[in-house]
């Protein structure tokens, strides 16, 4: 049996690094998702025992569901080419729908949706993991209370700080650190289940669904609390590619699972066996003098949890830049071997705000959780609806098996969704208004990018008929090519239309280039380049990058020497189209997405084109 993936990294290699990466969020969660959710039991009427037994069942069926089942042994078979989360989806959706299909703007509605709410759970979980971390210091001592809030905003400072140097040389100790987590916290659980077995009753899924009959008028508010132990369980689907499907199926199975409850099962015993661990049962778990160590491997496992969720709103920004849902941004890789490591200055300058301000705001956990579940639950029902729609109807899954399947799945996810915005006014509102705001970024931004190109073919001249009129004319052409950036192949680009005209001159080869993301991961070189030549030396040159790709004009331009197209660099002139865009619409989303347009990254920047070789060549367009 081979042993090794793409990569060529072994297995267990592997499995050791997802924990880094993938299982942060999730893997932190039992410092506050247990008792949160039985101080929701409060007002029910029923005693302790009751309580803790019957939230643990629903925590435990709740992750066998909604992660063991639906994440890891359904939708990540949701491939995009072996890469996951909502845009992976999303664009490989869109290459299986005709272009002029409703359902295609579906998809881009309910794909933008799931990114929206990815970034307001992204803001959340670094400020809601840390506190919860640094809140063990109360249990040392309640006078250190008044300075979790400081430490916390050290903590998040220096790790929003050292982003800009990249997570691939201290990535290697993620997943080790985080190995020494999930073995502390299932060795803690461990020890008070030996003590007191009988907690195990709580693993049958009775005791949960007959606690949410018993007890109805706080059940909604307990699967609001529930949803807790499954945040993160969405970064087992985006963070696929980085790993592949086995190394987190084996990781979650043999490791993390298997952690987590018995940390949750060892908490409920500890509660019913002293109800006044309550304030804390996590760190409770824990003899007296494991509490600072605890604290500190805690404290560094929120941290490396918070740099995964970090790491993974810079990718999928980067995938949003490339499929064309946002404004040109700058993006800095940070590695020469792995190239999904990005890193994204003003995004995470955003981010670090954000999270600072959550912590000022809301002071403690507790209080942040009531904000958390609506975010999570509603990236997963998208999760749900986009990747059984691609197994059922694109990949010919079983429909009588999987749509009973999903039906029940969807229910779960609606059921949860509906549990956390109750919470609307205690916090809940947070996330919604942070995906709104972002929604309305992306829409503002598509639809003003296709009625702006729209307006750009109004009176444009076909490049055929141009070719053909330069047959005809005695046009004076210089030494030298010069090359286009051109959004439409079949259209004269207006630079060319430009230089023509008030320079009154041609260089002998003109090439307009397309630049066309695919929505693909990624493209071998072999793929990168389609060249036409049109006649009277004009050339068209398709360049594909898939959405995870940097576009670099250079390393292109070294694959057509490869292909034998003949060039010089000293001999090429790059124009580059400058558009200034006025409304004549002015609502608000044109308004915005005017505002976006201008302070987007350059093309010659974005592209990596010579300065010293370009022109820029500007022109009004009208929306």
């Amino acid at each position: 049996m081979n042993n090794k993936n793409g990569n060529g990294k072994s297995l267990p290699l592997l499995i050791i690094s997802a924990l880094g990466v993938v299982f942060g969020d999730i893997g932190t969660s039992p410092l506050y998702a247990l008792k949160l959710s039985v101080e929701a039991t409060k007002g029910s009427g029923a005693g302790l025992t009751s309580s803790v037994l019957g939230v643990l069942s629903l925590i435990t069926w709740a992750i066998i569901i909604v992660v063991s089942i639906k994440y890891v042994l359904i939708i990540m078979r949701a491939d995009n080419h072996g890469e996951g989360g909502v845009f992976a989806l999303t664009a490989l959706l869109l290459r299986k729908i005709k272009k002029n299909s409703k359902l295609r703007f579906i998809i881009i509605i309910l794909g933008t949706i799931g990114a929206a709410l990815f970034f307001g759970d992204s803001l959340i979980t670094p400020a809601i993991s840390v506190l919860s971390a640094v809140e063990g210091l109360k249990v040392v001592s309640p006078a250190l209370g008044k300075y979790v809030i400081y430490i916390s905003l050290i903590l998040v400072s220096i790790l929003f700080a050292v982003e800009k140097f990249g997570t691939g040389k201290i990535g290697a100790i993620f997943g080790p650190i985080m190995l020494i987590w999930f073995a502390t916290i299932g060795y803690l659980g461990l020890l008070e289940i030996i003590d007191k077995p009988s907690i195990l009753k709580a693993l049958d899924p009775i005791y949960g669904i007959n606690f949410l009959i018993n007890y109805s008028g706080v059940s909604i508010a307990i699967l609001g609390a529930i949803v807790l132990a499954i945040t993160g369980g969405e970064a087992l689907y985006s963070d696929m590619g980085h790993f592949g499907r086995t190394p987190i199926k084996f990781s979650w199975f043999l490791i993390v699972f298997p952690a987590l409850l018995l940390n949750y099962f060892g908490q409920g015993a500890l509660l019913i066996a002293d109800p006044k661990t309550i304030d804390n049962p996590f760190y409770r778990l824990a003899p007296e003098w494991a509490l600072i160590p605890l604290i500190i491997l805690a404290s560094t496992a929120t941290i490396i949890a918070s740099q995964a969720v970090i790491s993974g709103v810079f990718s999928i920004t980067s995938q949003a830049v490339q499929l064309g849902y946002i404004p040109r941004l700058r993006i800095k890789h940070t590695s020469t071997q792995e190239f999904g490591e990005v890193y994204l200055s003003k995004i995470n300058l955003f981010l670090f705000a954000g999270v600072a301000l959550l912590i000022i705001g809301f002071k403690n956990s507790e209080n942040l959780a009531h904000a958390y579940g609506i975010s999570v639950t509603g990236a997963m029902l998208v999760d749900t609806i986009l990747a059984f729609y691609l197994l059922i109807t694109i990949r010919k899954w079983n429909k009588l098996i999987f749509i009973p399947i999903f039906l029940v799945l969807l229910i779960i996810d609606v059921v949860f969704l509906s549990s956390n915005l109750i919470k609307f006014f205690e916090g809940g509102w947070l996330p919604i208004v942070i995906a709104a705001g972002l929604l309305t970024i992306m829409l503002s931004w598509i639809v003003g990018r296709d009625r702006m190109l729209a307006a750009r073919w109004q009176g444009s001249v076909k490049l055929n008929n141009f070719i053909s009129q330069i047959r005809r004319k005695n046009i004076k052409r210089v030494i030298g090519t010069a090359i286009f950036f051109v959004p439409n192949l079949k259209v004269a680009p207006m630079a060319l239309l430009h230089n023509l005209k008030h320079n009154k001159i041609l260089h002998k080869r003109v090439v307009c280039m397309h630049l066309k993301f695919e929505n693909f991961p990624k493209l071998r070189n072999d793929e990168r380049l389609i060249v036409k030549h049109l006649g009277s030396n004009f050339y068209t040159i398709i360049v594909r990058y898939g959405f995870q790709e940097e576009p670099n004009i250079p390393r292109v331009l070294a694959l057509l020497k490869a292909n034998e197209f003949k060039f010089d660099m000293e001999e090429t002139s790059f124009f580059v189209g400058k558009v200034k865009v006025i409304a004549k619409d002015p609502t608000i989303p044109t308004r915005l997405f005017i505002f976006m347009h201008r302070i987007m990254m350059g093309a010659t920047e974005y592209y990596k084109i010579p300065k010293e070789r370009t022109v820029e060549l500007g022109g009004v367009i009208e929306i």
